[in-house]
């Protein structure tokens, strides 16, 4: 019998089953696009809702107004409304070194650069016990008076210009401080803000104080733009009346050591941030800001040893109890 019939028949099943395995992967990639497809419109709801989600979680920043400028006029009104208002903050504002005469108060505010009031308190009744007057410092063996200030820092440089200054008040002022600010500055170690607080402050002399706390406040209150202390002492004594500069000065600077900090202002604390342009610099929420504040606003000691009668907070502890 002839089999060769046969032949063409096991090449149809073959050619079956090779469409079959061709036909196959185009099954299986339209299965997977018709997956794609239907997985497509999921994950964009999922993501919708992940981004919705997120939008609603997050909190709705609002884009500060922008400022208006600021006319000369509208400025000076707004420098005296702060002013006023830190005289109701703090009718108490004083000079924070201790001192019963012009001379202790001289001596104390060379002794106060590049450290704190505290610390001149602190040091000085050992120092004016041994030195009261002058004629006292000058006659001092400067290695003596160098260990009597050393806690206040730079004590070699400090006790050059206290004997320096001490021997010129003997040569040539009587013995006396004066008082003019033109024959303050000629003495050693004394420039023009420490002549101006031994004027304002034991002569009744008005002037303007700035240190490093006014100068910042005035550049946060835009009362100046300046860094130069005299330039910033001539920017604000435009706006105040001179009557007002002793005060002012105390009132600005209780202020930038209580509430308007260098690196962290308590602005969520401080009742003149409505009339502050720097309102934000700082903490804003009011609880976190209240822990910022410091001495009596903040429940601690003061600086001064000795404080007026009216200061409603602590006196500083002695050298040797701090």
């Amino acid at each position: 019998m002839n089999e060769t019939p046969a032949k063409p028949a096991a090449k149809k099943t073959t050619a079956k089953k090779t469409a079959t395995k061709t036909a196959a992967p185009t099954t299986t990639t339209a299965a997977k696009k018709t997956t794609t497809a239907k997985r497509a419109p999921a994950a964009k709801k999922a993501a919708t809702k992940r981004t919705a989600a997120t939008k609603a979680a997050a909190p709705v920043q609002k884009a500060s107004p922008a400022r208006k400028p600021e006319s000369r006029v509208a400025m000076v009104r707004r420098a005296r409304r702060i002013n006023r208002e830190l005289a109701e903050l703090y009718p108490y504002a004083h000079p924070e070194l201790d001192f019963t005469n012009p001379f202790e108060l001289l001596v104390a505010t060379v002794l106060s650069a590049q450290t704190t009031d505290l610390r001149v308190n602190q040091t000085t009744p050992r120092l004016f016990a041994a030195c009261p007057t002058p004629e006292d410092m000058a006659a001092i063996p400067p290695e003596q008076l160098e260990e009597l200030i050393r806690p206040t820092g730079f004590f070699r440089a400090k006790a050059k210009s206290l004997i320096g200054l001490s021997t010129a008040l003997r040569d040539r002022f009587g013995g006396e401080v004066p008082g003019r600010l033109e024959d303050l500055v000629t003495l050693p170690g004394v420039g023009r803000k420490t002549a101006n607080v031994v004027l304002g402050n034991a002569f009744g002399v008005p002037g303007i104080t700035v240190d490093t706390h006014f100068g910042r406040l005035a550049r946060r209150f835009g009362w100046t733009t300046a860094q130069d202390a005299e330039k910033v002492e001539a920017d604000v004594a435009e706006i105040f009346p001179k009557s007002d500069w002793t005060m002012l000065s105390h009132r600005v600077v209780f202020h930038g050591r209580r509430v308007c900090h260098s690196r962290k202002p308590a602005c969520g604390a401080c009742p003149i941030a409505p009339l502050c342009p720097a309102y934000g610099e700082g903490e804003t929420d009011p609880e976190k800001a209240k822990k910022l504040l410091k001495y009596e606003l903040g429940g601690q000691p003061g600086q001064r040893l000795k404080p007026p009668a009216d200061y409603p907070g602590r006196p500083a502890a002695p050298l040797a109890a701090s």
